[in-house]
């Protein structure tokens, strides 16, 4: 707990109303819902809520304090006021809970495609090495053993600090976190004190957000600049890289630390030989500053290795040794929703994977198609309220790689699904395709069809155990769903 005025100390554009009471503020949060007596309201304004409209019920709920950008009557609380609410609230959580990431070694992890697989690869890694770990994604936020859920990719940054305050007060040595585009541009991971960025790749997504590619990764590039220009000898900062992605030079250029590569050619730093790729999982030989190691895993597909080298730089500088990073590699078995095989006694293949870009689908099809006997099956549809031009891309590339694609529903939100399967059907050159607007109905029709050694791909949810239609969330989970429809047939 502290006083109103400790937490504004350094920051110099504020003005005050009511301040001489100077309260002691017990928490903070952005959620008016959330608030307790004693607490700090900050009034973001978002997507579709402004918080300057909850100051009352706020109050109501017992802040003892208010921090807003627009003018603001009838309260008798103290009133801050800042020119960017999302700048300030960076600043004074960090105030609040005493710098809390100073205190971990974070990783940070950010690029279009896999994310949450290196995050989690890395929790492996450090895990086997004895170290207790926190992870905070998409999935959810993992602290020691205990797990929480998330509503964002990166949370806000009230609760991520406070995440963090919670991570130092049970000991915990590594953080791996997703950083999103969304998250960077916003802010929430301003004063975050990152020990390693992590660059995977970069492809089209969130162009409804950012509307154009070169915002897209001017936003991802503010990751890299965070790692800051100051150098210390027990604190060593990194900047780890895919020098396969074509805007490698892009993130190196935007960081003053050291710059690590990891790739398929021996131009990079870390790089894998003798790639091997089989239904079965895939063999490589992993060559670093470290020395080589012989990699043997189940996880499928080129994007795996991508994913595992970036994994295995990181580890590597965070001074795991390279022959337990090999013993993690042997027994991993990957993250829900990652290319994940649905179990069971059928005698095809039925994998449910996240792949909700064009550049992810195509990862994963291209694998599929790689080690497939007989013919692909693909049930895919496209978000709404989100990025429209990716649409008959998705399509598109289900058409180039499918034998038979269905299109269906994914998280509609306030669209018609029919609207958004059209706007994808406009990808499609072929006829080899049909419409089935019911998610579960696409998914059991796909099983009906397959035959022995065909392979069906569940795309865009993953892990999700949800949908998103209008303003309803209802459960759907593309696994369950699956093994309902095998046990049917």
């Amino acid at each position: 707990m502290k006083r109103l005025k400790e937490l504004l100390e350094g920051f110099p554009n504020y003005r005050c109303e009511s301040m001489e009471q100077n309260p002691i503020i017990k928490g903070i949060t952005v959620d008016s819902r959330q608030v307790e007596a004693g607490f700090l309201f900050v009034c973001i304004k978002g997507y579709t809520v402004d918080g300057h409209h909850y100051v009352k019920q706020a109050q109501d709920n017992g802040a003892a304090a208010i921090l807003a950008e627009d003018p603001l009557v009838d309260l008798n609380i103290p009133v801050v006021y800042v020119n960017d609410t999302n700048r300030t609230l960076s600043y004074i959580v960090n105030q609040f809970y005493d710098f809390p990431s100073n205190q971990l070694h974070l990783i940070g992890v950010t690029g279009t495609n896999g994310k949450t697989s290196v995050t989690y690869l890395l929790d492996e890694m450090f895990r086997a090495e004895q170290r207790t770990t926190a992870v905070i994604g998409t999935i959810q936020m993992k602290i020691a053993d205990q797990v929480y859920p998330t509503a964002n990719t990166t949370p806000e940054p009230s609760y991520l600090h406070q995440a963090f305050h919670q991570m130092v007060s049970v000991g915990v040595d590594h953080c791996m976190m997703e950083v999103s585009s969304h998250a960077l541009d916003l802010g929430r991971v301003n004063g975050c004190d990152f020990d390693i960025a992590i660059f995977t790749n970069i492809s089209q997504d969130h162009l409804d957000y950012h509307e154009t590619m070169e915002d897209y990764i001017k936003a991802k590039t503010r990751l890299f600049y965070q790692l800051g220009n100051r150098y210390e000898k027990k604190a060593n900062k990194y900047a780890v890289i895919n020098k396969d992605d074509p805007y490698s030079e892009v993130f190196a250029h935007a960081t003053s630390q050291p710059v690590i590569t990891y790739g398929l050619t021996n131009d990079a730093d870390v790089y894998a030989t003798d790639i091997k790729l089989s239904a079965n999982g895939t063999a490589f030989r992993l060559n670093s500053f470290k020395g080589q190691v012989d990699i043997l895993t189940t996880l499928m597909g080129t994007f795996n290795v991508y994913n595992i080298l970036a994994a295995a730089t990181a580890a590597l500088l965070a001074g795991v040794p390279l022959d337990k990073i090999q013993a993690t590699l042997e027994q991993t078995r990957g993250v829900r929703g990652r290319f994940e095989a649905v179990k069971g006694d059928h005698d095809f293949g039925v994998i449910i994977d996240y792949a909700h870009t064009p550049d992810s689908l195509e990862n994963v099809l291209s694998t599929i198609k790689g080690f497939a006997k007989q013919k692909v099956f693909l049930v895919v549809g496209c978000g709404g309220d989100r990025d429209r031009t990716k649409r008959p891309l998705m399509a598109g590339i289900g058409d180039k790689y499918a034998d038979y694609t269905i299109l269906t529903s994914d998280n509609p939100r306030s669209e018609d699904p029919i609207a958004i399967i059209a706007d994808m059907e406009k990808g499609m050159q072929s006829t080899r395709y049909h419409i089935e607007v019911d998610r579960a109905k696409a998914i059991e029709q796909a099983i009906q069809m397959a035959q022995a050694e065909d392979i069906i791909l569940i795309a865009g949810k993953g892990h999700e155990t949800y949908q998103i239609i209008g303003n309803e969330t209802v459960e759907f989970d593309d696994y369950k769903v699956a093994e309902q429809a095998i046990s049917n047939k």
